[in-house]
């Protein structure tokens, strides 16, 4: 047994992830690298969520439709326009990049942030498998109000399903992908059947007659009670900022690296248009049909039978297995010296720990809001210091350049932006769903007359006067 261990453990340590330098030119990747995996990992457990909550919060039919329009619209592009540039510019991680811009103080301290918000997004997919593989047992499945575990059967579930999730998440980017690119074409037929086949349910026999149930037994405009009301705006925002961290925030740097050029990231429109506008409009529907079902896999098995139950639990890996990615890097880069799948099961307990808590899945909503919001600065930084500062005459990688240890600029920017946004969610009432937009502003002002001053300070050192 010995032996095996062993084995296993030099097999494990040859799969190279290039946590902590530049992707070579050899290990690039065409568009069929990210096509696969951005559909797979954004048609996946959590639609079944999402599509339920903009149900229960009262959307009306045509504020859905045209709210996913502009706001997956709005993600494509950040993701081709801002992410993917520094990403193609760099081939380095999130993570690694962060070091040279911010320091390694500061690096780690928002690297255990990004980790663990990322352990508490996975934590959220795995749940909502554990919701489908919970149903032969007959354990009870949490309800909307539920924050702690319901049952021994919940937590044993939820870990048998973190395990699983965590050995794909171990064996490399090329696995992941790979997984991605066989479960996705099954997963979006199984949303669409899925949604047709309820259609009857609520008094949809042809063509003409969705439109009206649509608006009335649906997306009706009137929120379940205790819910608050759902505009246009917040489904524009939501579909723009649901994935901030990972294009705005930059943390699919982690993906994107391994991209030819920077036109990759207009592969995201299959997870956005595929996921994000038809499988949340499918799992809408769902619910009408389920009577407000809130569980995953019941709405899913109640519409699809045990295909449906089986596409709850492979939607849910499909978007954990990269998140367990992301967060193990971010993991890797404050203990370097760890091996990188020792790191991975690390952050796989982590993840498996906090899925047993359903208020991740029942307040999904405004937690992906929080995630994004609270990475979001990072990512402005990024994009200024990578791509605007040498084209200014600014110095980029300032903390390599000068051994910062802690880049007061940055460090001061991912604060005083979150402090303001606190300030006008509380104090002028804006809702977290919309405080996206003016935060990136925020940082992006901050970061650059901060950076102006800190530069000027310390140009005449020694060190940079040889750079």
């Amino acid at each position: 047994m010995s032996n095996f261990f062993k084995k296993l453990d030099a097999r494990l340590d040859t799969i190279d992830e290039y946590e902590q330098e530049p992707v070579p030119e050899k290990k690039l990747k065409g568009w069929k690298g990210f096509l696969g995996m951005y559909a797979g990992e954004h048609t996946a457990g959590t639609e079944f969520v999402i599509g339920p909550l903009f149900v229960a919060h009262g959307v009306a039919a045509v504020d859905l439709i045209w709210g996913l329009i502009a706001g997956n619209v709005l993600a494509v592009l950040s993701w081709a326009f801002l992410c993917a540039p520094v990403a193609v510019k760099t081939k380095l991680t999130l993570y690694e990049q962060l070091k040279k811009i911010c320091g390694p103080k500061l690096s780690t301290l928002y690297n255990i942030v990004n980790a663990l918000m990322f352990c508490f997004l996975a934590g959220s997919m795995i749940a909502v498998s554990a919701t489908a593989v919970g149903l032969p047992f007959g354990i009870p499945m949490p309800e909307l109000g539920d924050w702690l575990p319901t049952s021994v059967g919940w937590v044993v579930t939820v870990f048998l399903v973190g395990l699983v999730i965590t050995v794909v998440a171990i064996l490399g980017y090329d696995f992941v992908a790979r997984f991605a690119n066989i479960a996705f074409p099954w997963m979006i037929l199984v949303f669409i059947a899925a949604g047709l086949a309820v259609l009857p349910q609520l008094g949809v026999n042809s063509l003409s007659d969705f439109w009206p149930v649509a608006q009335e037994r649906i997306w009706t405009g009137v929120p379940a009670e205790g819910q608050s009301k759902f505009t246009f705006w917040h489904v524009m925002f939501f579909a723009w900022f649901a994935n901030m961290a990972m294009h705005i925030g930059m943390s699919d740097m982690s993906i994107l690296r391994y991209a030819k050029n920077w036109k990759m990231g207009f592969s995201s429109g299959t997870g956005m248009f595929f996921g994000h506008f038809i499988a949340w409009m499918a799992s809408g529907i769902l619910t009408a049909a389920a009577a407000g079902a809130i569980a995953p896999g019941i709405i899913a098995y109640n519409s699809a039978g045990v295909a449906g139950a089986i596409c709850v639990v492979i939607a849910g890996w499909t978007t954990a297995n990269p998140t367990i990615y992301r967060a193990g890097l971010a993991f890797q880069s404050i203990t370097p010296n760890w091996k990188r799948w020792k790191v991975t099961l690390f952050t796989g307990l982590v993840t498996s720990i906090a899925a047993c808590f359903p208020a991740l899945v029942m307040l999904l909503l405004d937690f992906v809001a929080l995630y994004g919001l609270v990475l979001m600065p990072m990512g402005a930084v990024i994009f200024l210091d990578v791509m605007v500062f040498p084209k200014i005459g600014m110095k980029s990688n300032i903390a390599e350049l000068a051994s910062l240890d802690f880049n007061w600029s940055a460090g001061l920017t991912w604060f005083v932006t979150l402090l303001l946004c606190l300030f006008i969610n509380f104090y002028m009432g804006v809702e977290i769903f919309f405080l996206g937009l003016p935060g990136w502003f925020i940082a992006i002002l901050l970061y650059f007359g901060l950076s102006k001053y800190y530069q000027n300070r310390i140009s005449k050192t020694e060190v940079l006067k040889t750079v």
